[in-house]
């Protein structure tokens, strides 16, 4: 199609009924949407052909549910996880239960999460991750 474009970073949103979940690691609760980014001339109609031609050459009962989507997140609190993802917990805890409320914001979103490194190819104490909250005014 005479276009470069280079894939981006894998990233994910999380959500629980209760978000305190992800701070406990309590994973059996969560829920979760992965993603990755694609310019804005790849049209629905492409992924539509593209799904269809993967899934006459292999099948996978999860391909049903890939779309395309556009994500408009607008305000976010951000910080810079570097470690397992195991161990967020308590930067997560200090995100949401001492930075968000000092500064009089709340709940506005899925948990965002962009993962920088590769997992298999970057020890566990390394791995960095954008962990992003989707915040607004308390009222």
């Amino acid at each position: 199609m005479g276009q470069d474009y280079v894939v981006p970073p894998l990233e994910a949103l999380w959500w629980a009924d209760d978000m305190a979940a992800f701070a406990k690691g309590n994973k059996g609760v969560w829920k979760w949407t992965a993603m990755i980014m694609v310019p804005d001339w790849i049209t629905k109609p492409m992924v539509k052909a593209a799904v269809k031609a993967v899934s006459q050459k292999k099948e996978n009962s999860k391909l049903a549910e890939l779309r395309q989507e556009t994500l408009k997140e607008g305000k976010s609190v951000q910080i810079l996880h570097i470690g397992p993802y195991d161990k967020e917990g308590p930067m997560l805890i200090t995100m949401h239960n001492e930075f968000m409320p000092a500064n009089g914001l709340i709940f506005n979103g899925k948990h965002h999460e962009i993962y920088l490194s590769d997992p298999r190819k970057v020890a566990p104490v390394k791995l960095r991750t954008l962990v992003r909250q989707p915040v607004k005014k308390a009222k």
